[in-house]
């Protein structure tokens, strides 16, 4: 059985970079191309999207445990739900992270 879902954890390595602050260490050039900063705002929508979807399938499948109404099955894809969900917002912030360090360096 596929789950509809899923493809948003998928896209998860596209989520943003503007949040996370650039390290300059002192005494070392800092050049930056002009259209870095259009990459990064881009970026930064773009994975603040898919985090808030993240979230949104957070709630779905918190609210699915809960009316689950102790059918084990359905607890049990309830519980998945909220897994997946966290693991593609953990990549989504990861991806941020190295997104962020990538566009710096260019």
């Amino acid at each position: 059985m596929r789950k509809p879902y899923l493809f948003l954890f998928l896209l998860a390595p596209i989520v943003g970079a503007t949040t996370l602050s650039p390290i300059n260490p002192g005494g070392l050039p800092n050049s930056t191309p002009t259209n870095s900063g259009e990459v990064s705002n881009i970026l930064g929508v773009v994975l603040g999207i898919i985090g808030a979807l993240a979230l949104l399938m957070i709630i779905v499948s918190g609210l699915r445990y809960t009316m689950s109404g102790g059918n084990p099955e359905r607890a049990s894809k309830a519980k998945s739900g909220i897994i997946y969900s966290l693991v593609g917002l953990a990549v989504a912030i990861s991806a941020e992270a190295i997104v962020a360090f990538v566009v710096n360096k260019l």
